[in-house]
């Protein structure tokens, strides 16, 4: 016995029943959907032209600024001022600009300042920002939406507009030439930071917090023996963004930690800055030498940025 046959389904925009009047928002319906089945053998083909296009367009615009830094690390002082930006360097194993970079702009120094400043302010951002997310999302408060919105709106403030108010303070803890006033700043956890936290943390049923507390343990040891741990995903995310931020970092070190001692990976190259001219092809090695550790992190950790980011987003 055969199957029974399906009718097949209309192609074309129904007629509309006998006596019954046709609007206008029916007419405009059907003159769009005939305008669709007229256009899609065309439509998708250059749809599909303009996505790749635009895809391309964007790496451009990415990769022309560090192919043109990454050209002129290799030139000579006169090759990069009779050349153009764009102009290949006629000898690729020319590595005095790196030597030089590494060298005389003490980018060892800057490396172990830089790594101590990181490691000490983005563990601190991780364990304020975990509190943070625990106490909004665990602890019912009077006023807990307004500490909310006030994270909320420092993110809308511009960094630059506080700066006077902030070196005032930073000055009167007497932290204004060493590591710490850089590191205070750091560790600020911003919004970012908690709102992943706070995703990661709402997919962590509350029975924990109740089984724990029958057991007798308090709230300090629920956060460090059950609800942290399972911060890890969210955990590695902040690291992640934290530490690239806080590598790339200019204008705190530059402002705070003016002494060449202190200088950081960042600073480090100013010093090929000068009134009389700047070596910009020893400026642009060591721009290649500060690009990799990030490139090689990124790289190496992209899976878990990205993961990181839509787990916390679809929780």
């Amino acid at each position: 016995m055969s199957a029974p046959t399906l009718p097949a389904r209309p192609t074309t925009q129904p007629e509309p029943a006998p006596g019954v009047p046709v609007t206008g928002a029916d007419r405009v319906r059907g003159t769009i959907a005939r305008w669709q089945r007229a256009s899609s053998p065309v439509a998708g083909p250059v749809a599909t032209v303009l996505k790749y296009l635009s895809l391309v367009v964007a790496c451009l615009f990415a990769i022309t600024p560090i192919v043109t830094i990454l050209m002129a690390s290799f030139k000579t002082d006169k090759e990069y001022r009779t050349s153009g930006p764009l102009t290949p360097p006629k000898n690729w194993f020319n590595v005095d600009n790196f030597v030089t970079a590494f060298t005389q702009g003490n980018m060892v120094r800057g490396f172990l300042n830089t790594l101590i400043i990181l490691v000490i302010s983005v563990v601190g951002s991780v364990i304020i920002g975990a509190m943070t997310a625990y106490a909004l999302d665990r602890f019912q408060f009077r006023g807990k939406w307004l500490v909310a919105f006030g994270f909320l709106v420092a993110t809308f403030v511009p960094g630059v507009t506080t700066q006077v108010a902030t070196y005032q303070v930073v000055n009167a803890f007497g932290l204004v030439g060493t590591r710490w006033s850089a590191i205070v700043l750091f560790m600020g956890t911003d919004i970012v930071s908690i709102y992943i936290f706070l995703q990661f943390m709402k997919s962590i049923p509350r029975s924990l917090d109740e089984a724990a507390m029958l057991d007798g343990a308090n709230r300090l040891t629920i956060f460090t023996r059950i609800i942290f741990p399972l911060l890890k995903p969210a955990i590695a995310t902040v690291v992640i963004i934290k530490g690239i931020a806080v590598y790339n970092e200019f204008y705190i070190p530059f402002l705070y930690m003016p002494q060449p001692d202190l200088q950081v990976i960042s600073t480090s190259l100013f010093a090929f800055k000068g009134p009389f001219g700047s070596q910009w092809q020893v400026i642009s090695a060591g721009t290649i030498l500060v690009i990799v550790p990030t490139l090689v992190a990124f790289l190496a950790l992209q899976r878990f940025i990205y993961n990181g980011l839509t787990s916390g987003a679809t929780k």
